[in-house]
């Protein structure tokens, strides 16, 4: 294969251009065309991956997936929540709420390969550099998405419901709609002088 000719500066543009834009930010019932999502599937599936292992999988929810999902987590959070004794009802309300405010949610899904004998962390860093490339691929369509850990991520409940094994990670949800505003959020970072040692 002979060598890509990439655009540097493009590149460059789209990795520092890239931002978290959240539910307050999303425009609602104008839903992002499933091609894009699929783009945006497909350029998750070129992640780096140390032995090909290809961890991360997807549950994408759309239209009335949507409600499927909001209805899941909010229910699991009443029962959990009430036989702990700490329910909030403006939780329960965010969880069965927001979901619907966004065009797709992709479920993030960490599956381990043990014959491959991998670090658990390499494939945590696989699947994460996947969601990067959803990331920019959202961000270069103008889009509004965001990576939450928030509602079920954690839930030992929601791994079986996820179809996971023990060994397995539900690592959160990608959020997905068009922006509500042409406004581009503006991005802060230290400078990277701050991060960096360089030994020569």
């Amino acid at each position: 294969m002979e060598r890509p000719d990439f655009n540097i500066e493009e590149v460059n543009k789209i990795i520092r251009g890239r931002r978290s834009m959240f539910v307050a930010q999303f425009k609602e019932n104008d839903p992002v065309s499933d091609t894009i999502i699929q783009e945006m599937l497909e350029n998750a599936n070129w992640a780096p991956t140390h032995k090909l292992t290809e961890p991360w999988s997807f549950t994408v929810f759309s239209g009335a997936g949507l409600q499927k999902f909001a209805d899941f987590q909010s229910e699991r959070y009443r029962e959990r929540a009430t036989k702990n004794g700490n329910f909030v009802e403006a939780t329960y309300n965010k969880l069965k709420e927001n979901p619907l405010k966004a065009s797709h949610i992709i479920a993030i899904k960490m599956k381990r390969d043990l014959k491959a004998n991998l670090p658990v962390m390499e494939e945590i860093a696989a699947v994460s550099m996947a969601v990067q490339n959803m990331y920019l691929t959202a961000s270069a369509h103008g889009l509004a998405a965001y990576w939450g850990t928030g509602g079920p991520t954690f839930w030992p409940e929601a791994k079986e419901w996820f179809g996971l094994e023990e060994e397995d990670m539900l690592m959160g949800f990608f959020y997905v709609a068009k922006p509500a505003t042409e406004r581009w959020p503006l991005g802060r970072r230290k400078s990277i002088e701050e991060k960096v040692d360089w030994v020569r």
